[in-house]
């Protein structure tokens, strides 16, 4: 019998049971090889806290501080007990508390002056932050672990005590012990990167650096570890990336060339403006792919209202010119109807093929969702098996297997994030060879997060915004501290419908019966009695109408609403025959009506940055300026203001995807859907790490060049594998 190798060791054997469940099922490490990647979040050093300060609210964190004093209060007519601990580290201060029979323990051993780890998660009561049962190690005062009893740390060999990301059941100290007993098979562990480019970069080997990130015996030893351990990361996904798109570029595809004189140059000849550069530069890149007999896989991203869909179209276009069909997949009905009737608009009789009016040169453009009636349903899957439609716009309904195409050419996806790769990938299953495929993305994302989520596109940016774009003011308002802004923002409202504009009001919830169950299921679930439910649609319609915007046509858009009356409402909107629309975020991306120029946005903090700048790029679409107000009840040094004002303060969408993703955890940014890598990244901050995911790129390009079965690489194959298991593999290359 083979003998497993060391880190694929189960860490039951080594650590027994109750621990190693603990690890696999909070932590998700299950072998000695994930837990000697599970590295510490930073390091204490002796005689220096963390600020409290800057705790974050809703996580769980590990600080060292001092107890600044501690009572006891008493409560219920004096058959409840309460110990309050205050610490101190000088940057801040926090609150602890213990009840009932909790309380004998702290109060004995946690006397002012004494210094401690604590562990917990951070919440907020009377709007000051607090830990509520906080576990704890006693520290002595020069540092020196207290007493030796057991759920203490054993004392650390250096001055930096290592600071794991903790769990509930399982502090960071009790993790650093599962560490040291794994830490031998360090030793043995097989070194991906090839042996000329780490002596050629200066690093260390790969065990010296495990050792290295969890036992430190100065800032130096970690820093030239993690040096070494982002780079693994950052080198790994780009030989994945990499190798995927080697394996594209020996794809077969029809090249899509456009026709002189044909529908492209028809709809160009009728365009009532002309294109920006930068629509030009990137119609460019995109013609150049489509004319090779290999499918395109492009990401087009670009600010919001730069044109993404001017620049789809015309590749659609030149698909149709050369013979074949364009699917445009839309992420919900709203988006797909809305694409659908623009598209038809900007091409006027050219997508009337057959149609009396309609041009000889045009084609037919045909929308397919799943709550089509069956007779058109019918009809849009004749048209697109027939190939008498040249452009076909749809949701997942798309996907479905009854669908068949006559030839698909290009498959646009727009608003990447909402599709699972599986979709896409069915998708391009239904050419007769892969299809170009084009992606957009609705908010910019910074460079190296393109590289990465999205490694195996090349990308094109369109940073322009065409001609006739308003400026939009942005402001924060805090209703909390000053209700009468809240009531001057209403007001502001009432002065835009007096000028003959629209409104939007933004809110988190939707608020129907399904609503208030969700709810109530997380209401127990999170047992939270601080944060009152998100606004909801249908409570504040009401209100509004009755209230502040009284006289005003108020009608209500949200998900659940049946298709017919979704689409009802936006085209009274967009026809003016309603003033103030309140949505939920179903208006996030696509919806193009010029003439509104207000938004409100409730509980604003419950947006992420690029959803608000998403939203906010519905205002502002026609010739008058637009203004978008950000209402909140978060007090004013809390992170999720310090958000909110960065959102005021720029429209730049780059600038505001750093932020975005800066305030995101790591994991979080290479999103749910990308499982694969996102459980890979454990060093490598996407933002930060620039330089180093753009020179791992380059050698990993360089590498796979010259050995794409990495034949002479075994140990970056077993990296490789581990990265990618199957399904891993498989989503990347679905990507």
């Amino acid at each position: 019998m083979d003998r497993v190798p060391a880190l694929d060791e189960p860490l039951k054997k080594l650590l027994g049971g109750p621990t190693a469940k603990v690890l696999a099922d909070h932590l998700g490490l299950h072998t000695v090889g994930d837990l000697l990647h599970h590295y510490p979040r930073r390091y204490e050093e002796r005689g220096q806290l963390t600020r409290l300060a800057d705790l974050p609210l809703d996580e769980d964190v590990t600080v060292v501080a001092q107890v600044a004093d501690a009572r006891v209060h008493t409560f219920n007519g004096g058959r409840g007990q309460r110990l309050e601990i205050t610490i101190t580290d000088g940057s801040g201060r926090l609150q602890l508390v213990f009840f009932g029979r909790g309380i004998h323990k702290p109060h004995k051993e946690l006397l002012p002056g004494s210094r401690a780890m604590f562990a917990g998660k951070v919440s907020m009561f009377n709007r000051r932050l607090q830990l509520a049962h906080p576990t704890y190690a006693k520290l002595a005062a020069d540092g020196a672990e207290d007493g030796g009893s057991d759920d203490v740390v054993d004392s650390w060999a250096g001055a930096l005590i290592p600071i794991y990301p903790a769990c509930k059941g399982l502090e960071s100290w009790k993790i650093a012990k599962a560490v040291d007993a794994v830490l031998p098979s360090a030793r043995e562990a097989l070194d991906p990167l090839p042996p000329a480019l780490r002596e050629g970069r200066g690093f260390v080997p790969l065990p010296e650096a495990l050792l290295k990130v969890h036992r430190p015996h100065s800032k130096d030893d970690v820093e030239q570890a993690r040096q070494r351990l982002k780079w693994d990361e950052a080198f790994v996904l780009q030989v994945a990336l990499a190798r995927r798109r080697f394996a594209d570029a020996q794809l077969p595809a029809v090249a899509r060339r456009p026709v002189p004189g044909g529908l492209l140059d028809a709809f160009d000849a009728k365009l009532p403006f002309t294109l920006t550069d930068g629509q030009t530069k990137v119609s460019g890149e995109i013609f150049a792919d489509l004319a090779t007999e290999h499918p395109m896989h492009r990401l087009l991203q670009g600010e919001v209202g730069s044109g993404k869909t001017m620049v789809a179209l015309r590749a659609m276009l030149a698909v149709v010119d050369s013979g074949g069909q364009a699917a445009m997949l839309a992420p919900t009905e709203v988006l797909a109807q809305q694409h659908h009737r623009s598209i038809t608009e900007m091409m006027g009789e050219l997508a009337e093929a057959g149609l009396l009016g309609g041009s000889d040169l045009g084609t037919k453009v045909v929308l397919l969702t799943g709550s089509m009636g069956a007779p058109a349903r019918r009809q849009a899957l004749l048209d697109l098996v027939t190939g008498e439609a040249g452009i076909v716009i749809g949701t997942h309904a798309l996907i479905e297997d009854k669908v068949r195409f006559h030839d698909l050419g290009l498959v646009v996806v727009d608003e990447q994030h909402r599709f699972g790769v599986e979709q896409r990938d069915a998708l391009r299953g239904k050419g007769k060879q892969p299809p170009h495929l084009l992606v957009m993305t609705a908010t910019p994302i910074p460079r190296t997060v393109a590289m990465t989520v999205f490694g195996d596109l090349e990308t094109s940016v369109l940073d322009q915004l065409p001609a006739g774009r308003s400026p939009i003011a942005s402001h924060v308002v805090p209703a909390q501290d000053k209700p009468h802004f809240l009531a001057r923002a209403w007001e502001r409202v009432r002065e835009e419908v007096a000028k003959g504009h629209q409104g939007y009001v933004v809110c988190p919830r939707i608020g129907d019966d399904e609503d208030q169950k969700k709810a109530a299921r997380k209401k127990s679930a999170e047992d939270d009695a601080e944060k009152r439910p998100p606004l909801a649609v249908l409570d504040l319609a009401d209100e509004l109408a009755r209230g502040p915007l009284q006289g005003l046509r108020v009608e209500v858009l949200h998900g659940r609403m049946q298709p017919d009356d979704k689409d009802g409402v936006m085209r009274r909107f967009a026809a003016g025959e309603a003033d103030v629309l309140v949505a939920t975020t179903v208006i996030e991306v696509g919806v193009n009506v010029p003439n509104a120029t207000a938004m409100v946005i409730m509980d604003a903090d419950r947006f992420g940055v690029s959803q608000l700048h998403q939203l906010r790029g519905r205002v502002g679409r026609g010739a008058a300026p637009g203004l978008c107000l950000l209402v909140t009840e978060m007090p004013e040094a809390s992170a999720a203001r310090a958000r909110l004002n960065a959102v005021a303060a720029t429209l730049d969408g780059f600038e505001l995807s750093r932020i975005d993703l800066e305030q995101r955890r790591e994991g979080d940014v290479l999103g749910q859907a990308q499982s694969g890598v996102r459980s890979s990244l454990r060093m490598l901050a996407v933002i930060d790490d620039e330089e180093v995911i753009a020179a791992a790129r380059e050698e990993a390009v360089q590498v796979v060049a010259e050995d794409p079965d990495l034949e002479h690489l075994p140990a970056l194959r077993t990296a490789l594998d581990a990265l990618l298991d199957e399904d891993r593999e498989q989503y990347l290359e679905k990507g």
